[in-house]
């Protein structure tokens, strides 16, 4: 396979995104009436949260993944946490270098650590089993180990993008929040309310000294209540995370895949309840495309509205795409040296590409959940899948040469 039959095979799920995102686009223009209205969207979005994305993980999980594999392939969740953290950091630097606006510094970092865990390996990696004279053997066994390989990115990348990623948009966007309202609630007269400020300080000298003893007892008795508020609070806050749609469909689909007997109820030719398992890949079938034409409606408000600097643009570009899956190459190589890997070269493979992928499509869920970035979310989204066109090629080529 040479580089125009490579160029091919990593531009056409790309392409596939970019042809519904235009569709998303005429829906929600005036020419189609505006269907894809701000409400409709918002709406459609939680269809997506709560029902569509947990059954696309649960009927990936459950039906790819055995306990075997997953006991073989330890690395992985390893791996993938790697891709996080590492991108994360590196999200966090262009922060401080940059000083974005406070509405999209957590979209910033989540693009930068949060890959494409789901549509695109899914595709890309079981097509370059089909290359002639590849490092990866027999065809049709390369495209069963891409598949599962592919599935269990998706279901352990889930994990971490509902958990991780979620927090680090919501945080974002909940400050971002308290931040306008306090610019909409702040006081107007700001000259008056110096002067009584300071009339009031004056006055409260003079009993500054008897209140002080009172004034730290209060404090005291008030920090073993703050504590307790906080860690409760924080609990709390753990809990509903891990009771989330796509979490909990995450650890029904390893319990379901990791129980033989569990999994024989419902997977296999002869499941007696095999149609709860169709019936939900069905479900999770339509969370691609819903993902996509969202993603194209936000880009008609986010084209006009969107505050993102070319330069803030270009540096996730090249963190994403460049730099993290260059990071990435040498600690797969190190771990395969380290003997922590399988002798498949194919799994190498998916290990690096997993640094290579463009920014997961569900951040632009996130940001439409809580109402901040969704028009900025849009532009990244775009422009990183138009230069993964060339970058997934790239890298495609590289690690084929490298492997074999």
């Amino acid at each position: 396979m040479g580089f125009w039959e490579l160029l091919a095979v990593a531009c056409n799920p790309i392409i596939q995104v970019l042809l519904v995102s235009a569709v998303g686009v005429y829906m929600a223009s005036d020419k189609f009436d505006n269907f894809l209205s701000e409400n409709f969207r918002r709406s459609l979005n939680k269809l997506v949260f709560i029902a569509f994305t947990p059954s696309l993980i649960f009927a990936s999980f459950a039906r790819s993944v055995s306990l075997d594999d997953m006991i073989s392939w330890w690395f992985m969740p390893v791996n993938i946490g790697c891709t996080f953290v590492i991108g994360g950091f590196l999200g966090w630097l262009i922060v401080k270098l940059l000083k974005p606006s406070l509405k999209v510094e957590g979209l910033i970092i989540a693009a930068c650590s949060t890959g494409n865990m789901g549509n695109l390996p899914v595709v890309i990696i079981p097509a370059i089993c089909y290359e002639k004279g590849g490092p990866f053997g027999e065809r049709e066994k390369c495209r069963v180990r891409a598949l599962a390989y592919a599935s269990f990115s998706l279901a352990v990348g889930g994990i971490f993008i509902w958990t991780f990623t979620y927090q680090l948009v919501r945080d974002r966007a909940m400050k971002y929040k308290a931040w306008e309202a306090a610019q909409i609630l702040k006081i107007p007269n700001k000259n008056y309310d110096d002067a009584n400020t300071q009339t009031s300080l004056l006055k409260g000298n003079q009993n500054q000294n008897t209140n002080r003893d009172t004034e730290n007892q209060i404090i005291l008795d008030q920090v073993p209540q703050s504590c307790w508020q906080g860690l409760v609070e924080t609990v709390s806050q753990i809990v509903s995370e891990l009771l989330s749609p796509p979490t909990v469909a995450t650890f029904l689909g390893f319990i379901f895949g990791g129980v033989d007997w569990l999994r024989s109820l419902i997977i296999g030719e002869d499941a007696p309840l095999r149609v709860i398992q169709e019936t939900i890949q069905l479900l999770g079938e339509g969370t691609i495309p819903c993902i996509t034409i969202l993603l194209g409606g936000n880009l008609t408000q986010g084209m006009k509205s969107s505050t993102i600097e070319p330069l803030t643009l270009i540096s996730v570009v090249l963190v994403r795409l460049f730099l993290l899956p260059s990071i990435g190459l040498y600690i797969v190589r190190g771990a395969a040296s380290l003997g922590f890997l399988p002798l498949d070269p194919l799994f190498q493979y998916v290990l690096v590409m997993q640094y290579a992928m463009p920014p997961a499509m569900n951040i632009c869920t996130m940001t439409q959940l809580f109402d901040a970035g969704t028009e900025e979310a849009s532009v990244i989204t775009l422009w990183t899948y138009c230069a993964a066109t060339i970058s997934l090629t790239l890298w495609s080529t590289t690690l084929l040469y490298v492997l074999t």
